[in-house]
């Protein structure tokens, strides 16, 4: 997207996975993976799952989303959902789903301990895709005390729309002293730039769509995407931008006191904060902390893009909050899992990541 500077290059934040005999990160790369997760938020483990593991989760992906009754979310994307621009969707708490969230959470034991007790939930289990004609979602936070994970199953390029991410922008105690004690003002700031232009951005991408023969609008959708009462945090619909309705970028975002601190502070920003988009090869695995800024991009590919999504409370949470960023599916309501639980079960019988040297890109 042209209206913001975006960069791909995600060598900072990677670290190449080893197993042990146990299938496990060794303790020097779960060490290495904690220290990026402290200072930026997120880490990307590449090669953590073998062509085998990714194509077993593909499978299971690709049968969720053949489901005519599937479980679709609830938190964001609903109208992209409708128009089919987006599936997300919760994968059921069935023996593969389950085997496969294990094989994960057991191969990430040493990071997940280190943030999430054993009797923390499992807040969902999802499968995210991305279609040619969705809308870039607002950079947000998703509800904070949560470990959320992203598994590419195919090769992701960045014409797909994989995740963009803020780091350093992830809240921890004594982080509202840095920057000179501005800190949350200042990232407040540098979301409402992003936002401003990936509303923009959306709307000009919808108007390109109203004649396009690639991706033509289907009856109501530009009403729904521009005009509806509907509730959707990640439209840009102007009605709901002009009555403030909207949490994530609304008229009330740009009042002159504001316009002026996005100028005064204009230089700082592009100083302190920068966008980075992961287009993660098949295998690699993203961990993040939910508070950190980060948003979905969308799809300028024929190709869809699709990611597995687990997340795990590392904090209380209370339910009546999980719908405001996790939607588990009915099966893992009605039998909730936790991380202990996780970590006990037979894991997916699939064959082992392939052993590689463990040492921080870049």
């Amino acid at each position: 997207m042209q209206e913001l500077r975006v960069s791909s290059d995600t060598s900072a934040f990677e670290v190449p996975a080893v197993l042990d005999a146990q299938r496990r990160l060794t303790g020097d790369c779960t060490a290495r993976a904690l220290a990026m997760m402290d200072t930026h938020g997120l880490v990307v483990l590449t090669g953590l799952l073998s062509e085998a593991e990714a194509d077993f989760g593909l499978e299971l992906t690709r049968r969720t989303i053949e489901d005519p009754d599937r479980s679709h979310s609830t938190f964001a994307s609903e109208t992209d959902n409708s128009y089919k621009r987006r599936d997300f969707c919760s994968l059921p708490a069935n023996a593969e789903v389950n085997g496969f969230a294990a094989m994960l959470a057991q191969r990430l034991e040493g990071i997940y301990r280190e943030f999430c007790g054993l009797s923390r939930p499992v807040l969902e289990v999802a499968t995210f895709t991305s279609y040619l004609g969705s809308s870039h979602q607002y950079i947000h936070r998703d509800p904070a005390g949560v470990i959320s994970l992203f598994a590419a199953l195919e090769d992701v390029s960045q014409a797909q729309g994989g995740t963009v991410f803020v780091p350093g922008t992830h809240l921890y105690g004594g982080m509202e002293n840095t920057h000179g004690g501005q800190a949350r003002a200042l990232m407040e700031l540098f979301r409402i730039l992003c936002n401003a232009r990936i509303f923009r951005h959306n709307l000009t991408k919808l108007r390109a769509m109203r004649g396009s023969t690639a991706t033509p609008l289907a009856p109501g959708e530009f009403r729904d995407r521009v005009f509806s009462t509907k509730w959707d945090q990640h439209q840009p619909n102007l009605l709901r931008f002009l009555t403030g309705k909207n949490a994530q970028f609304s008229l009330r975002n740009l009042t002159p006191g504001t316009l002026w601190k996005l100028y005064r502070n204009r230089d700082e920003l592009t100083r302190l904060f920068a966008l980075v988009q992961a287009a993660p090869r098949k295998g690699s695995v993203i961990l993040y902390r939910s508070d950190l800024m980060h948003a979905g991009p969308d799809n300028r590919s024929p190709q869809p893009r699709r990611f597995f999504g687990m997340s795990i409370a590392r904090d209380m949470i209370e339910r009546k909050y999980w719908h405001d960023g996790y939607s588990p599916h009915p099966t893992l309501q009605a039998n909730p899992l936790t991380l202990g639980d996780l970590l006990e079960m037979p894991p997916a019988p699939v064959q082992a990541a392939p052993q590689q040297e463990c040492a921080l890109a870049g």
